[in-house]
């Protein structure tokens, strides 16, 4: 179900801006102009259904943010919006449990927000972990930091962080104090640095020290960044936004440059990449089978390429819904491959067997037109440390698959 934003706004050209914003994020934006007219909404909501709530500071019946402290009440991530940008509405807003707040200046503004709002999603599935010696400074960053909907973790030592991240794969984000207990902070961080790249883990170093080398030392050592203690609200915010940022950046340019576009399977090259990594742990028995789809080039020529396409897509997710325990990869064009690590030869044989009956079981749609798919298989049980050789042996047994009549296994 698409998620709400309450939006409480008494100027027409705010709301009608904020409005806009919500529903480019892909959110639904439930309205209101006065604090009243929210209460009312809200009377036959679920909160669970609002992503969060972007408030004026000023409205007619709330002129003293009355209104945010009703949806932080409401248990409603709350983001403040606010045309006075002064010292002291800053410090009033700030010293309430809210997200961020927005100055209405400028249209730079307006697009934080925006990222803002895709944020407050994505974190839902990202864990950071706090580690301060001091517990009170653990609790306080814990608690802002899940305002911003992340999974957080505390600690007060060097070895509880080795051990979360090696307990929870979704952690990203390190903040680490200077004086937290166990090896020198400076020395850990280039220690997990051996483990934990810059693209997969990022690292802010915190101190209330005020030597200025210890910054520079921080970041030599490999973490990301570093915030003075005590730090500005929303530098150490923006700081971890474009952190956690870039970190999804690296992701999907890995995840572009090692998918086939078309199916959404590994690349070729993905596929050598992941098998070589397979290959360095101790396999038992591997095997290699290579996929090739009968009269493929009739389809094209028949139906069209849009046609083919959706044959290649359709058959595609039949491969990873049986193979889902597998390596698998689009090898280009209509041909596929499937290495299997440690499964015996009968195993193997009986897998790949069951693949090429559930790809001729179901006729696939395409473009209006009903069209029967069977694949030939060249499969080779005969273990080797160089897989090309392998590739070339079950690339030989599907030779004799398709001259031998198609749509079957056929393996040495």
């Amino acid at each position: 179900m698409q998620q709400k934003v309450l939006v409480i706004e008494d100027s027409s050209t705010s709301l009608a801006l904020l409005r806009k914003l919500v529903e480019q994020a892909g959110l639904k934006p439930v309205v209101a102009t006065t604090l009243a007219e929210a209460r009312h909404i809200f009377l036959h909501s679920d909160p669970e259904d609002y992503l969060c709530a972007i408030v004026d500071y000023h409205l007619p019946d709330a002129p003293h943010g009355e209104a945010i402290d009703y949806a932080i009440e409401s248990f409603i991530p709350t983001i403040v919006s606010t045309g006075s940008v002064d010292a002291e509405t800053r410090s009033v807003i700030l010293a309430k449990d809210v997200v961020d707040y927005i100055p209405k200046e400028n249209a730079q503004v307006f697009d934080y927000l925006m990222r803002l709002l895709a944020r407050l999603e994505k974190n839902k599935g990202i864990g950071v972990i706090v580690a301060d010696p001091k517990r009170q400074n653990r609790t306080a960053m814990a608690a802002l930091l899940r305002r911003h909907n992340f999974i957080t973790f505390e600690c007060a030592n060097t070895s509880d962080i080795e051990d979360l991240l090696s307990t929870y794969s979704n952690v990203k984000l390190l903040l680490i104090d200077s004086e937290v207990k166990g090896e020198l902070p400076t020395q850990f961080v280039a220690h997990l640095r051996k483990t934990h790249n810059k693209e997969s883990l990022a690292i802010l170093g915190l101190s209330e020290d005020e030597n200025n080398l210890l910054s520079a030392r921080f970041i030599k050592s490999g973490a990301n960044d570093f915030v003075r203690k005590p730090f500005c609200h929303e530098e150490l915010l923006c700081r971890i936004m474009l952190n956690i940022d870039l970190i999804e950046k690296v992701e999907t340019i890995r995840r572009t440059a090692n998918t086939d576009y078309l199916t959404g399977l590994p690349n070729r090259r993905h596929f050598f990449y992941t098998v070589e990594q397979c290959q360095q742990s101790v396999i038992k028995h591997q095997s290699v089978a290579l996929l090739d789809l009968d009269h493929f080039k009739r389809i094209n020529d028949t139906y069209g390429h849009d046609a083919g396409d959706l044959v290649l897509k359709a058959i595609a997710k039949r491969i990873a819904q049986s193979c889902s325990d597998l390596i698998v990869s689009r090898f280009g064009g209509e041909e596929f491959c499937i290495y299997l690590p440690n499964l015996s030869a009968q195993e193997a044989i009986k897998r790949i067997e069951q693949l090429r009956q559930f790809i001729a079981a179901k006729p696939v749609n395409a473009e209006g037109q009903v069209l029967h798919i069977t694949a030939s298989i060249g499969l080779t049980t005969v273990s080797s440390p160089n897989i090309h050789d392998m590739l070339t042996r079950a690339d030989q047994l599907l030779y004799q698959a398709k001259t031998g009549g198609r749509n079957q296994v056929v393996h040495d």
